[in-house]
C-alpha cells in the first residue's frame, strides 16, 4: 500500500514534527511526510540538506534518512492551521500525493508507538478516528442539537451515528474516501461565520470572538467540532478507537497525543512535579523519539530529561493534583 502522511506546524511545534517523524520511522514507515508550515523552517532542517534535496514549486523535499523524506509546504492561507486540515489533505490527494492509496494526518504533538503496518490494516476498516477525552456526546446533547439546527439552515441534515466524540488530531482514510474530506471542508466553510472566520481558533493565534469560547459553545473546538459534524454527513464506514489510543486513559496506546498548552519539548518536569503535575506517557515517548534519524538535542540534554521524568514520576507517587 502506498501511504502518505501529513501534518501542520508553526513556531516551536517543529520539535513535535521531528519527534513524530522519528517515531514513524522507528515504527517502519517509509515514504514521504508532507509538512505544511507557516513562518520559517526550523534551523535543524539545514542539517539534513544535501545536493539531493529538491526545491520545487511544491516546496522543499529533504531526505532525512534512507527511505524517509520530509516535504515542506509553505501555507499561504489566512486560516488558522488547525482549520486547514481538510484543505491540506485534499490538496495533497489532488497533487503531490495523487498516487497514494491512503493518507493520514497527525498533529505534530503526537508520537506513534505502534508498528506502521497496523495503520495500513486499520485504514481498510473505514475512516480512522480516535475518541476524544471529552467523549461521549449523546444524541440529544446540547452541542449536537445546536449543530443540527445550524446546518439545517444550510440545507444539510445531520444523521446521528453514535455518541463517540472524536479528537481532531488524527485521521486516516483511503483515497477512494476523499469525499469525506470534501464534506469536512464544506462543514468548516459553513461554520466560518459562526466563529468569526477560519482564521480564529481556541488555540494559540487569533482567539475566538467573545461569546464563542464558552465550554458549551457548539463550535468552540472549531475543526474538531467540524470533524464530528462531518461524521453525521457521511454514509460510509468509520472505524473508531477508544480513548486509550491517544493515551487519554490506560490501555493499549497507539499514538499518544499531548493535549493542552504544555508540550513535551517545554521540559521543566521536576518543577511541574512539585506543582502537582505528573509526567504523561506522551512526555516519555517524546524523549525516546528525539535522537534518530532527526537529532534535536545533545546526548546530555536527552539524558537529563529522561532522568528528570523518572524523578518527576517518583514525586508524583506522593504528590499530585486531584
Amino acid at each position: 500500500m502506498r501511504s502518505a502522511i501529513c501534518t501542520l506546524f508553526e513556531g516551536d511545534y517543529h520539535y513535535g514534527l521531528a519527534a513524530l517523524s522519528n517515531s514513524l520511522y522507528a515504527q517502519g514507515f517509509r515514504g514521504t511526510i508532507y509538512a505544511g508550515y507557516k513562518g520559517k523552517l526550523p534551523a535543524w532542517v539545514t542539517d539534513y540538506q544535501n545536493n539531493n534535496d529538491v526545491l520545487c514549486e511544491d516546496g522543499l523535499i529533504v531526505e532525512v534518512a534512507g527511505g524517509l523524506q520530509l516535504h515542506f509546504l509553505q501555507i499561504g492561507s489566512n486560516s488558522h492551521l488547525t482549520n486547514y486540515k481538510p484543505d491540506l489533505l485534499l490538496q495533497l490527494l489532488n497533487g503531490p500525493a495523487k498516487n497514494a492509496d491512503s493518507i493520514f494526518y497527525f498533529d505534530p504533538d503526537i508520537v506513534v508507538t505502534t508498528p506502521w503496518s497496523f495503520f495500513e490494516q486499520w485504514v481498510s476498516a473505514g475512516i480512522c478516528l480516535c475518541e476524544d477525552v471529552n467523549s461521549p456526546l449523546s444524541e440529544h446533547h446540547p452541542r449536537r442539537d445546536a449543530w443540527r439546527k445550524h446546518y439545517a439552515t444550510n440545507a444539510i441534515t445531520l444523521q446521528f451515528k453514535n455518541s463517540v466524540y472524536v479528537n481532531g488530531g488524527f485521521i486516516g482514510l483511503e483515497a477512494k474516501d476523499a469525499g469525506f474530506l470534501g464534506n469536512w471542508k464544506n462543514v468548516q466553510d459553513i461554520m466560518a461565520d459562526a466563529i468569526g472566520g477560519l482564521n480564529n481558533s481556541v488555540f494559540a493565534g487569533k482567539p475566538l470572538p467573545e461569546g464563542q469560547q464558552e465550554r458549551f459553545n457548539p463550535f468552540s473546538r472549531t475543526d474538531q467540532d467540524a470533524l464530528n459534524i462531518t461524521i453525521e454527513t457521511w454514509d460510509g464506514k468509520v472505524s473508531y478507537m477508544g480513548k486509550d489510543a491517544m493515551g487519554f486513559k490506560p490501555g493499549i496506546g497507539v499514538l499518544p497525543h499531548s493535549l493542552g498548552s504544555f508540550k513535551p519539548w517545554h521540559g521543566g518536569y521536576l518543577l511541574r512535579a512539585l506543582n502537582g503535575y505528573t509526567p504523561r506517557n506522551v512526555d516519555r515517548e517524546y524523549w525516546r523519539s528525539v535522537n534518530t534519524p532527526i537529532n534535536l538535542y545533545t546526548r546530555s540534554t536527552i539524558s537529563y530529561n529522561s532522568i528528570a521524568l523518572k524523578l518527576a514520576a517518583f514525586i508524583g507517587r506522593f504528590y499530585k493534583r486531584g
